[in-house]
Order: C-alpha cells, then sequence, then structure tokens
C-alpha cells in the first residue's frame, strides 16, 4: 500500500483512527511551548480544559501551570503559553500542566483516536525520518487561531508534508500539494508577517516569535502522547 499525507485544520479529524498517525502543529505557541519543556528535561501534560487542569494538579508533585484561554493566562497559573519563558524557567523537576486554546485540545482529541505526535519548526527533520517507515497513514493536524489556519502552522505542515512526498508518500488532497506549493520551500522567516506575530507584538511578546526563529530544526527527537503525556523519543 502507498504511504499517505493528509493536512486538516482542528477540530476535522474525518475518519481518522488507529491506523493512522496524527501530527498535531501548533507553532505559536502550544506545540512549541511543550516540546521545549520537554527537550529541557520535564515533564509535560497537555491538558483541553481548565477542569481537566485542576484534578491533574491536584495529582502532581508542585506542577507548572502554563497556559492561555483566548490569548489570556486563567487565573492562578503561573507562565503564559509561551516557549521563551518556559525556556528561562529553572526548577526543572516542577511538571508542566499545559492549557491553550486550540493546541492541547488537538493533542488531547487526536490521542484518544490515533497514535498522536507534537511537532513544530524545532523537529521537522526528526518528524519526518521517525514517520517514514513506520506510519503508512499520517495526517497533519493543524490548530486554527480565530479561525485562520496561521502563516506558522503552513510552513510546518509544507515542510513535513515535502519531506514525506519526498520519501515516497501520496498526498490524500488538493490541499497538501497547495501547502506544499506554496510552504513547502518558504523562508524560515516566512511567517512573521502574519497574525500570529502580530498579535505577539501588540501584546508584547514578540520574544516568542524570535524563539520560534532562532530554534529552527535544533532537537533531533520526537514527541509523542502517552497516557496524557508528551514524552521524547529519539529518531536514532
Amino acid at each position: 500500500m502507498t504511504p499517505i499525507v493528509g493536512i486538516a485544520r482542528y477540530p476535522s479529524l474525518g475518519d481518522v483512527g488507529d491506523s493512522w498517525a496524527v501530527v498535531g502543529i501548533d507553532v505559536i505557541r502550544a506545540t512549541t511551548t511543550a516540546i521545549s519543556a520537554v527537550a529541557a528535561g520535564r515533564r509535560c501534560f497537555p491538558v483541553a480544559s481548565l477542569e481537566e487542569a485542576v484534578p491533574l494538579a491536584a495529582r502532581l508533585d508542585n506542577p507548572l501551570l502554563v497556559g492561555e484561554l483566548g490569548g489570556n493566562m486563567p487565573f492562578g497559573f503561573h507562565l503564559q503559553n509561551s516557549p521563551a519563558e518556559m525556556n528561562r524557567r529553572s526548577q526543572l523537576e516542577r511538571p508542566v500542566i499545559l492549557l491553550s486554546t486550540s493546541g492541547t485540545a488537538l493533542l488531547c482529541a487526536a490521542s484518544r483516536r490515533a497514535r498522536t505526535y507534537a511537532a513544530c519548526l524545532r523537529n521537522v527533520r526528526a518528524q519526518v525520518r521517525w514517520l517514514v517507515g513506520r506510519h503508512d497513514r499520517v495526517l497533519l493536524l493543524a490548530g486554527e487561531s480565530r479561525g485562520e489556519f496561521r502563516e506558522e502552522d503552513r510552513l510546518c505542515c509544507g515542510r513535513l508534508a515535502r519531506g514525506l512526498l519526498d520519501a515516497g508518500y501520496e498526498p490524500r488532497d488538493v490541499l497538501v500539494e497547495e501547502i506544499v506549493r506554496q510552504w513547502g520551500d518558504a523562508a524560515d522567516d516566512a511567517f512573521m508577517d502574519g497574525h500570529s506575530v502580530q498579535y505577539l507584538a501588540a501584546s508584547g511578546q514578540l520574544h516568542d516569535a524570535q524563539f520560534v526563529l532562532d530554534h529552527i530544526d535544533d532537537l533531533d527527537a520526537v514527541y509523542e502522547m502517552r497516557d496524557g503525556e508528551l514524552v521524547a523519543s529519539s529518531p536514532a
């Protein structure tokens, strides 16, 4: 069977089931924050809602509550959904509970139906190498922000899909071909004029866009949801 790759925008999962691998993508900022936490040596538990975060916090030892809903940090949380701020924090022994408007919800939803990875621009090459030969049916699932398929997620999807097409995968639909054509060879900073970066600039959080730009493909690992936790594996 020829392997295939598709692209979708959460909450659309279509007919995805346990024969699929889903790669969740929310570059600004949930998957970058989650991956940065795990890469630094923290445990990270993405959650879909505040209602999930509260009882989980009671079970974990002194967790760090990180996240946003609608761009605002919930009451009682310690950090915004910020990879740059996460990278500056010490106390690596504190586990992270991560909540975001769309990125953590898509990871939780996808992991209930299929083997699910988190990816961002930090680990595109490693993610492609891991998928090839392991998974014949791959869905790249991007988060939405205010109903938009944002530029940074198009860039990440384009690079992942291009790598899979180069390895012999077939596009599931015309969206894959369109994204690869427009974004597969785009420059690292092609997302910097987009709405997400405009929001970060207006809210004094432009350091997160710079963090993304400064950490392109610097990680040789993949990150998978297992029993509600994001864990790392090496492609080697």
